[in-house]
């Protein structure tokens, strides 16, 4: 469980198809800030990579390693990473901690296209359009978790939806990375996930 509050952003090294060619391991730098010097990178841990949710495999004192399965590459951004790809880091969520977010899983429902992004006062109105089945579940004012950033939707218009990007969130997460035409993960609010299977929807 996360909180989509990004602690650092990493760095693709390396990418090593495994098994049949289908999956693949990544091996991630972390930066170099307090966060990621100690038990955040332990054996088994669960950390969110841009929204999804990878197991640790193998650590060391700048970088991490995980596997992906062919499933996780094909329906999530995953599959299109390169080495030297900026993602966003977080730790999962221990007992006691404070959620400024809110409740992520890390399981990713699907991904959406950056549509426009433009200046509004101090900070960027960014636009995304979602897939068909994904927009009913997304509402203004409710939370929202793009490429793992909890983010508060402002408006829907059909599927595409707008949310504001502070300048402190843009430096903080790869969102300075991306561009227009750009996909992102996205992870619907987890009370709309079970609201969904209540009644009788399904999210992807």
């Amino acid at each position: 469980m996360f909180t989509g509050l990004i602690t650092g952003i990493g760095t693709i090294r390396a990418i090593t198809p495994i098994g049949n060619g289908q999956d693949a391991r990544f091996t991630i730098q972390t930066p170099a800030n307090e966060v990621w010097q100690n038990a955040e990178k332990r054996l088994g841990a669960s950390i969110a990579c841009s929204g999804v949710c990878l197991t640790v495999i193998a650590a060391g004192t700048d970088w991490f390693t995980v596997e992906v399965s062919a499933e996780t590459l094909a329906k999530t951004i995953l599959g299109g990473w390169k080495p030297g790809t900026k993602i966003n880091l977080e730790g999962s969520l221990r007992l006691g901690d404070e959620l400024g977010g809110h409740l992520v899983s890390g399981h990713v429902d699907g991904q959406a296209e950056i549509i426009s992004t433009m200046p509004e006062n101090a900070s960027t109105r960014w636009v995304f359009e979602l897939p068909q089945d994904l927009a009913p579940f997304v509402a203004p004012k409710g939370s929202i978790a793009i490429n793992g950033v909890s983010l508060t939707v402002n408006e829907v218009d059909g599927p595409r939806f707008g949310v504001n990007i502070i300048p402190h969130t843009a430096e903080h997460t790869n969102f300075s990375t991306l561009r227009v035409g750009d996909k992102v993960n996205v992870e619907i609010d987890m009370l709309a996930r079970y609201l969904a299977r209540q009644l009788g929807f399904k999210t992807a």
